[in-house]
């Protein structure tokens, strides 16, 4: 496939398509899918699910940590391409890998702590839980995804040309010998 930014570093570009899938993924199998049926397996009970849920969550975040930091990298060595040499949709790439950080920074920084603190209540028997917090977690998590979709869209429009139809099979033979 041809590629339109090719002056950007491959691996850059690269990163910038298969990262926001995996995280896109990784949201995907763990808050949409194993969290909620976590508690409908039987014999869970409230504190076993919290335990693994704090366990699984954790390894979540610093996988997406990992990524979120890989991306940046690729972003930034885009970006330094993109002085020279204007990156299609460059500008939108920034601003959803912007928001995506944005929103790991705010799940992670303050609102798993806030929870952290929820779950420990719960755990000791000091509450019932169902606190709003899990509230405010699934709503940056749904803009986390929703960046990420938007992110992905976007640097596959911005990195991978459009694909050439040709109508006619003999104008091809009328390219020049050096034609790629």
């Amino acid at each position: 496939m041809i590629t339109a930014a090719t002056h950007a570093p491959r691996w850059a570009r690269a990163m910038m398509l298969i990262l926001p899938a995996i995280w896109i993924g990784l949201i995907i199998g763990i808050s949409f899918i194993e969290a909620p049926l976590k508690f409908t397996a039987p014999g869970i009970t409230i504190p076993l699910g919290l335990g693994i849920g704090r366990r699984v969550f954790l390894a979540m975040n610093i996988v997406e940590v990992i990524v979120a930091i890989v991306l940046l990298i690729a972003l930034v060595s885009m970006w330094r391409s993109n002085k020279r040499q204007a990156i299609t949709n460059f500008r939108a790439m920034r601003l959803y890998t912007f928001i995506a950080v944005g929103m790991l920074v705010l799940k992670t920084a303050i609102i798993r702590p806030l929870l952290a603190v929820e779950t420990d209540a719960v755990l000791a028997g000091t509450s019932e839980g169902g606190s709003p917090t899990h509230y405010y977690y699934i709503g940056v998590e749904a803009i986390l995804f929703i960046a990420l979709v938007l992110l992905a869209i976007t640097a596959v429009r911005g990195i991978l040309a459009p694909s050439q139809t040709v109508d006619d099979a003999t104008a091809l033979t009328d390219q020049p010998a050096n034609f790629k």
